[in-house]
C-alpha cells in the first residue's frame, strides 16, 4: 500500500466503508488500524464494510488488525463485514480468527 491509498466513504444507510487498494504490508498497518479504531470508537457508524477487492495480500499485522477490528466493533456495538474478498485473502483472515459471518462476496480475484 505505499503506491497506493485508502478510500473512506459514508453509504446513504450511515454505514462506513473503507477500501484500500493494492498489496497491504507493514508499511500502511499503522495508517490503516488508525483508520479503522476512529471509525469505530469516534464516528461508531451502525455497520464498518471494509471492501478487500482491491487487495490481493495482505500481510501478518493487517490480518490481525483485520481480526482484532471484530472484537472492538463488537465492543462498540459496531457491525463489520469484510466484502469482495479473493478466496486466498478469505482463507488468510479465517486462519487469522475472523468468523466466515463477517464475509461477504467471496471468491472474486484480486486485482493486482
Amino acid at each position: 500500500m505505499s503506491n497506493s491509498a485508502v478510500d473512506v466513504r459514508t453509504d446513504a444507510d450511515g454505514s462506513v466503508v473503507v477500501q484500500p487498494h493494492g498489496p497491504m504490508g507493514t508499511d500502511c498497518a499503522v495508517p490503516f488500524r488508525q483508520i479503522l479504531v476512529h471509525t469505530v470508537r469516534k464516528v461508531r457508524p451502525p455497520r464498518l464494510i471494509v471492501d478487500l477487492g482491491d487487495v490481493p495480500d495482505v500481510d501478518p499485522i493487517n490480518l490481525g488488525t483485520l481480526a482484532a477490528l471484530c472484537d472492538l466493533a463488537d465492543d462498540h456495538q459496531v457491525v463489520v463485514f469484510m466484502e469482495n474478498l479473493s478466496a486466498e485473502v478469505a482463507t488468510q483472515l479465517t486462519a487469522a480468527g475472523v468468523p466466515r459471518q463477517r464475509f461477504r462476496a467471496i471468491g472474486q480475484p484480486a486485482v493486482g
